[in-house]
This record gives structure tokens, sequence and C-alpha cells, in this order.
């Protein structure tokens, strides 16, 4: 009898998965120069990404190559873990070659920004020494190629009829506008203001970084400001709903999938939204009955979103309060968690130039070990920025949201580098959610206004089911949603607006946050009730953290693994 047939199959499926994995990194590595760069590969350092068509062509077929090759993988023979990688590796594969046939590519462009300020990171990375200035300004040399790459598939999707709504668009060109100025004046010119006195060469550099912004980056603005203005954004699509787009049915329906990572149809989307909609409302009328407000649902929201005294009255104020509320966060961290991630993070307003249309607040992350990951925190439109929602924004935001979980999704050992740096939507937004809630639980919200912010930062995301799937799969107007949203959360209107032109311009995105939270929720219930006095939180937020970002069917054998695992142990004292 051949005793080693088994362990024979085993190792060949483990290479096999191994030389996916392996390529399929390979591939992430050649399309992000960036993160390429940031993991130590000095030779990226000059790079832009590569957008031509051929280029996306040839990825795009090496990674249906991969998935074949993936999906004809025997997993018996694979470990847990190994066939958590095969899962992770099919979802994300899948997902960017969707994406690719639905020519996502053509629409390098958001309600919020854009492929023309995202670029403009380049200028925040950190610079240690002459070579960081030379990659530097290579980089900036390669801008023209890179915008008259993006312009061409803007181009391509004016022809093909994918573009953003043009409602989205409106006051779109304010963010390209920022670029135009003086050279020395220009964000990209950033670097050059404190470079290290050992560069003996600062003052050549700094002429080069001048000559490059002044003749070609600051022209290549004003053509795309114009190309935008006169071309692309009068053509862009009048519908709003991504089932109006070239097979958009299969598209949002394919989103819906993506974003949930579950087998739902838009529809028992919205009707799971409009459910939740009304339980948390209820929750929202018990508290104003606690300030024995006389009048509707809709004057207290009024009340809110017109009383000074909610809002901040400088930038400094509202920096300070979300660094204050931060801080204090930082204390209930070990009463919940028994690891903690080794990166710190900043906080910091967001940038002025995508600022008008931005959302109130966003987690930016970093990839390389000395650069930390920010907190941004919105203070463009003081008079839209309620206090009272800024608890549960920075428990979301920060910690132990994003930042939490990312940071110690990156500091993970033993996962191979494709799940290291990956993010899943309905696991880490559900995540940032579900973090929200633990402040209710830890006594953190210092009084019902901060609770009732917490509510409408949970109704906005149970809204989201019902206008994201409104607009996009049963007809909604634009004004119906915003009208929607405004009538349930304390949301300023001008929040409002911005959250739903988002929703239109990333169809399926907004249905993670509450699909994630409820299963997060309904896994730790399903611990507590099986594991009665054996139930230790911080036991299970480390099941719940300790594989990085995965799908939610993933996380559910994951947390019943560790239900059973500590059925298994015998408990302290015992």
């Amino acid at each position: 009898m051949n005793t080693t047939a088994p362990q024979v199959k085993s190792e060949s499926a483990n290479r096999q998965l191994n030389q996916i994995i392996e390529q399929a990194w390979a591939i992430t590595l050649e399309e992000s120069p960036s993160l390429s760069y940031a993991l130590g590969n000095n030779q990226a350092g000059n790079q832009l990404p590569d957008l031509a068509p051929l280029t996306l062509k040839k990825a795009a077929d090496k990674k249906r190559d991969l998935l074949s090759r993936l999906k004809r993988l025997p997993l018996a023979p694979l470990s847990t873990q190994e066939r958590m990688n095969a899962e992770l590796l099919q979802y994300q594969l899948q997902n960017q070659i969707d994406k690719y046939d639905f020519h996502r590519h053509y629409v390098p462009l958001s309600a919020e920004s854009g492929f023309h300020a995202e670029i403009s990171r380049i200028a925040k990375s950190k610079f240690h020494n002459q070579q960081d200035y030379q990659n530097y300004l290579d980089k900036l040399a390669a801008l023209p190629t890179y915008f008259a790459q993006q312009t061409y598939w803007l181009k391509q999707g004016l022809k093909h009829h994918i573009t953003p709504p043009q409602v989205v668009l409106d006051g779109f060109d304010a963010s390209i506008e920022a670029f135009i100025t003086p050279a020395e004046q220009s964000i990209y010119f950033t670097p050059f203001h404190n470079m290290p006195t050992h560069i003996t060469n600062a003052k050549q550099l700094k002429q080069q970084a001048i000559n490059i912004i002044q003749n070609d980056v600051v022209p290549l603005y004003q053509d795309f400001l114009l190309f935008m203005r006169d071309q692309y954004i009068p053509n862009a699509s009048r519908s709003i709903a991504a089932s109006d787009l070239p097979k958009g049915k299969q598209f949002y329906a394919n989103r819906v999938a993506h974003y949930t990572t579950l087998a739902m149809t838009a529809d028992e989307v919205h009707q799971l939204g409009l459910k939740e909609v009304a339980r948390i409302k209820k929750e929202m009328n018990s508290i104003i009955e606690q300030f024995a407000f006389k009048g509707s649902f809709a004057d207290f929201l009024h009340d809110l979103r017109t009383d000074p005294k909610f809002y901040p009255k400088t930038e400094l104020e509202l920096l300070k309060e979300a660094s204050f509320i931060a801080k204090k966060a930082d204390a209930m961290l070990p009463k919940y968690f028994s690891r903690l991630p080794r990166m710190p993070y900043g906080i910091a307003p967001v940038p002025a130039e995508i600022a008008p249309k931005y959302t109130t607040g966003r987690y930016s992350g970093s990839n390389r070990d000395d650069q930390a990951g920010y907190y941004w925190v919105n203070t463009y439109a003081l008079d839209k920025r309620p206090l009272y929602e800024l608890e549960a924004l920075t428990l979301h935001e920060a910690v132990p949201g994003h930042h939490l979980q990312i940071a110690l999704n990156k500091e993970l050992e033993g996962l191979p580098n494709f799940r290291r740096y990956s993010y899943i939507s309905a696991f880490g937004e559900g995540w940032g959610l579900y973090s929200e809630y633990l402040g209710l639980e830890a006594g953190f919200y210092k009084d019902p206004y901060s609770n009732f912010g917490r509510l409408t930062y949970e109704m906005w995301r149970a809204a989201r089911l019902v206008v994201d799937t409104g607009m996009h799969a049963k007809g909604w107007s634009r004004q119906q949603a915003i009208d929607y949203m405004a009538g349930n959360t304390a949301l300023s209107l001008h929040n409002v607006t911005t959250e739903i032109d988002r929703y239109i311009a990333w169809p399926g995105q907004a249905l993670s946050y509450k699909i994630g939270e409820l299963t997060i929720k309904r896994l730790r219930q399903d611990a507590e009730t099986r594991l009665g006095d054996q139930f230790d939180i911080r036991k299970f937020h480390d099941a719940l953290l300790g594989n990085g970002s995965v799908t939610l069917s993933i996380l559910e054998q994951q947390i019943e693994r560790f239900i059973q695992s500590q059925l298994k142990s015998p408990q302290d004292g015992a």
C-alpha cells in the first residue's frame, strides 16, 4: 500500500497554489509601483502605473488564466489556511476581471475626486535622501504619459456611454483648478519646502522641480480642465442608475454580490434596509423623548442641523475635538483587545483640493513602515460638521475601527502578501460600523446627543441599503434618495447630498457597511449564546481580526472554528 500518496497529492496542490499566489502578487506589484517600492523594490521608486491598453489587456488575460487554474485546483488536500488563501484569491481575481470586463477603467473618476487628485499623493511621501527626490522628479516627468493614458480611457467611456452621471460632476472642475497655481505654490512642490540639510544639491533639485511643474504639470491640469469642461461633462450620462449602463443590470447585480460578499439580490438588500431603518428610528425616537422635545422627528432634526452650539467655530476646534476623542478611545482598547497594532496614526484635515465634495471623514492608510496612516477629518463647511457625530466617526475611522483593523492586518504573520495588503469592504466597513456600537457598550458616548449621533450614523448606513438599491435598481431619482436620507438621519443637508452623489458614482459599495455589521453582530450573539460564561470578548475580537480581511462566508467559518475550540478548552479554574 502506498502510504505516501495523500502526502504527495497535498504537496502538489500546495505547490500549485503557492505558484498561483506568487504569480498573482507579481501582477499586483506591476500594477502598483508605489506598493512595490514601499515593499522594497527600489527600481519601482520612479515609476507611475502603466495604463496602456495592451498592458491592461495582458494583465487581465493573465488573471483569467490564474483564475482558471485556481478553480481546477483540488481543495481537499489543502490545509484550512490554504483553502482560505485559495478562496480569497479567487474572490479578488474574479473582481478584477469583472471590473475589466465591465470597463471600469473607463471611469477613473468618482463623485469626490479622480485620478488627477489621487496621483498628487506622490508629493506626500517621505523624502530622506537625494535619490528620493530624483525618483520624485522622474515621476513628475512621467505625469504627461499618465494623464494621456487616463484621458484616453475617459474618451473611450464617452464613446461607449460609460461615464459617471453628469449630475455628480457638478463642481468637479474646482478639484482640477486647485492644481493650477504658480510652481512654488503647487502641491507638487511641497517636498522641496523643507529639504534635509544633508542634501548638497538642494538648490538644483528645487529648480528642476519648478521647471517641470511650470512647464509640464500645470499645463497638464489646464488641458485636463478644458477637456472636462468642453468635452466630458457636457456629454456625460444623464441617468444616475447603474442599471442604465451597457449591461447595467448585470453590472449592478455583480457589484451587489461583490460588496456584500453574499448571494443577495438588490431587492433583498432593499427590504433589509427598510426593516433596519424602521428599527433604528424607534431607538432614535426614544432618545428624543428623553429631551421632552415638543415637535416632530423632522423638527428635532431641523434643530440639530441649525443650532450653532452643535458645530465647531474653527478648523482647529474640530481637529482638536477629534484628537481628544481619538485619545479617549485609546483607553477603551485594552478591555476589548489583547493585541494592538504597532503602527500609530495621525489626524489631519482632508486635503483642501478635494474637501468640498469629499465625505465627512476617512482613514487613509500607508503601506510604508516609516509612514503612519491618517484619520482625515473634513474641515470644509464647518457649519455642516456636527460635533454630536464626531465620536461615532472617530471610532469608525481610527480606533477601534479602520486604523486598528488595517494596521493589524498588515502586521499579521504567516499570511501571503495579497492578504496582508487587501481590503474587503464588507469586512472592513462592517468592522468600522461595529466599532461605533462598541462605543455604546463601553459607555463612550458622552451624552444623549452623541448617542443620537451614533444612531444617525447607523441609520445612515441602513438608509444606504435603501437608496443605493433604489437608485440603481428600482428607478429612484436623485432627489428621492436625498429626501429619504434627509428625512431619516440628522446628517447635514450638505453631507446628505455629497453622500448620495457618492453612491451614484460608486454603485454597490455603500451596501457593505450594514451587511458586514449585521453579520458580525450575529456571529457575536451566536458565540455568546453557545459559550455562555466561557465567552471572552477579547478572544472573540482576536478571532474576528486574526485572519485579516475576509469575505463574510469565510468569517462565519472562522468564528465557528473559534466557538468549537473554546468549547473544547477547559474553563479557567476548572
